[in-house]
């Protein structure tokens, strides 16, 4: 991630689940094309968990889907469906923001990389996302 660092806030279509983000004005956005991003047409930036803030009773709203090595946690909504966060396994300490739930006006993508989550052992080890969730000095 790059830039300054603000305060982004975003959620779900239905409004029931909204949260805020201290990350960069631009971020690197990541494409995955694993079984789940894929069929989500997921585009993501990742963030330290602790930069990350639910908001009112947001938390009511959410139910979780998991599968495979049960470490990534999606997160929806359980009104309107959308994920809008979710944990991620390649960054069990962080959290990933869809992209396009992010309100408009603070944010700007500064790159797209591509993840490929069909062979990720090899895509984690070389792409370097596991360093997205740490905090940048």
């Amino acid at each position: 991630m790059e830039g300054e660092t603000v305060m982004h806030t975003g959620g779900c279509h239905c409004k029931s689940v909204r949260w805020k983000v201290v990350a960069p004005s631009s971020v690197v956005v990541w494409d995955c094309n694993c079984s789940i991003c894929y069929m989500r047409d997921n585009s993501n930036f990742t963030v330290p968990a602790d930069k990350f803030e639910l908001l009112g009773d947001s938390a009511k709203f959410l139910t979780t889907y998991t599968f495979g090595t049960h470490t990534a946690k999606h997160t929806f909504c359980k009104i309107c469906g959308i994920t809008s966060f979710y944990y991620p396994r390649s960054n069990p300490d962080g959290v990933a923001v869809t992209i396009s739930c992010v309100d408009n006006g603070t944010m700007k993508i500064n790159e797209i990389k591509n993840f490929d989550g069909k062979n990720w052992e090899r895509s984690y080890n070389e792409t370097g996302i596991a360093s997205r969730s740490k905090v940048q000095k």
